[in-house]
């Protein structure tokens, strides 16, 4: 099923699947004066439905990539320390408390 929701999200972030939503909408508003006013509402709402998801899904994609070259970023750093690697997995409260310490440090060594 994720993958089936991953494929369908890339094909509806790029020119193609944005322009078959276009279609879709004006198809829907086409039928509007033939009566149809229920049918055009319930498929704008599955597709604004649509179109959250597969927001939700890409801004997960990008940040999941995002992470992910951060820590390799982190790793590759001889003068870095590991222990904010995967950070983005921890409570927040953990992540609050570790910003914290982080921005501390910062302004710490930003007076020296």
């Amino acid at each position: 099923m994720n993958r089936l929701l991953f494929l369908a999200a890339d094909f509806l972030s790029r020119p193609p699947g944005f322009y078959l939503m276009i279609v879709a909408m004006v198809i829907c508003t086409a039928l509007v004066p033939f009566g149809l006013t229920n049918v055009v509402t319930y498929a704008l709402s599955v597709a604004a439905i649509i179109i959250t998801g597969v927001v939700l899904i890409q801004g997960y994609r990008d940040t999941a990539a995002i992470h992910a070259k951060l820590d390799e970023i982190i790793v590759a750093l001889n003068e870095t320390r590991n222990d904010v690697v995967g950070l983005e997995h921890a409570d927040p409260e953990e992540i609050k408390a570790k910003l914290a310490i982080l921005e501390a440090e910062a302004a710490t060594s930003d007076g020296s």
